[in-house]
C-alpha cells in the first residue's frame, strides 16, 4: 500500500499523507509493505496483528487508537527535509487508563535514514512498547517525545525491553520512559495482547 503524496508544509493541512486506514476489529496484515512519508499507517481503532511487515515513514508514521502487534517487522525511516522538528514513529493516542489500547514492537528492526522518535505522546495515557528489536542509530537518544501534548507524562507508557543495536542505549532516555522488569513486559511479550489466540487464524 503506497501514497506517493509529497510531503506537504509542516504544520499546515497538506502534511499528512496516509497509505492505509485501519478501522475494523480482528484485522491482520501479513507480508505486507505500506509505503509513504507522514502518518503512513492509521491503525485507528480495533485490535490488529502486523506480521512481517514493512512500514515507511518521516513523522508519526504508524498512529491512532488501536490495539496492535507488530511482530518481526522492518521499520524504515527516511529523512524529513523540515528539519525544524524530528520525526517518530509512532504517535498513540490512548485517553484513558481503563483502555486496553497500545502498540506492541517484538522481534523487528527499526533502520533507516535521519534522527526519529520510537514515538510520542498523542493522548494522556498513551502506551507503546519496544521488545526484542534492533534499534539502528537512527533512534535519537532520548528516545520518546511529548511535544504537542502538555498533559502529565507520569501517566504515559513508553517502554523498552531487551532491545540491542546502536539506538537500544537507554542512558539518556525521557525520564518518563520505563526500561521494563520481566514482570512489566509479559503482557507484551505475545499476542495475548490482542487476544490472538481467539481469531488469528493460525491458532482457530
Amino acid at each position: 500500500m503506497q501514497n506517493e503524496a509529497p510531503t506537504g508544509i509542516a504544520y499546515t493541512s497538506q502534511n499528512q499523507s496516509v497509505a492505509t486506514f485501519v478501522g475494523a476489529d480482528k484485522v491482520a496484515f501479513y507480508h505486507c509493505a505500506f509505503y509513504s512519508t507522514h502518518n503512513t499507517l492509521f491503525d485507528y481503532k480495533g485490535r490488529h496483528y502486523y506480521d512481517s511487515c514493512y512500514i515507511q515513514g518521516s513523522i508519526d508514521f504508524i498512529f491512532g487508537r488501536g490495539r496492535s502487534y507488530f511482530h518481526n517487522c522492518e521499520i524504515f525511516v527516511i529523512d524529513d527535509k523540515r528539519t525544524s522538528i524530528k520525526g517518530s514513529i509512532t504517535a498513540h493516542n490512548r485517553e484513558h487508563a481503563n483502555e486496553e489500547t497500545g502498540f506492541v514492537f517484538n522481534k523487528g528492526r527499526v533502520y533507516g535514514i535521519g534522527g526519529v522518535y520510537l514515538g510520542r505522546a498523542k493522548g494522556a495515557f498513551s502506551r507503546v512498547v519496544f521488545s526484542h528489536m534492533y534499534l539502528s542509530a537512527t533512534i535519537v537518544p532520548e528516545g520518546w517525545a511529548h511535544w504537542s501534548y502538555a498533559g502529565e507524562t507520569n501517566n504515559l507508557f513508553h517502554g523498552e525491553y531487551k532491545n540491542h543495536g546502536p539506538g537500544s542505549n537507554t542512558t539518556m532516555r525521557a525520564p518518563w520512559s520505563k526500561l521494563l522488569t520481566d514482570k512489566e513486559a509479559a503482557p507484551f511479550k505475545s499476542i495475548d495482547f490482542i487476544d490472538g489466540k481467539d481469531w488469528l487464524p493460525v491458532w482457530l
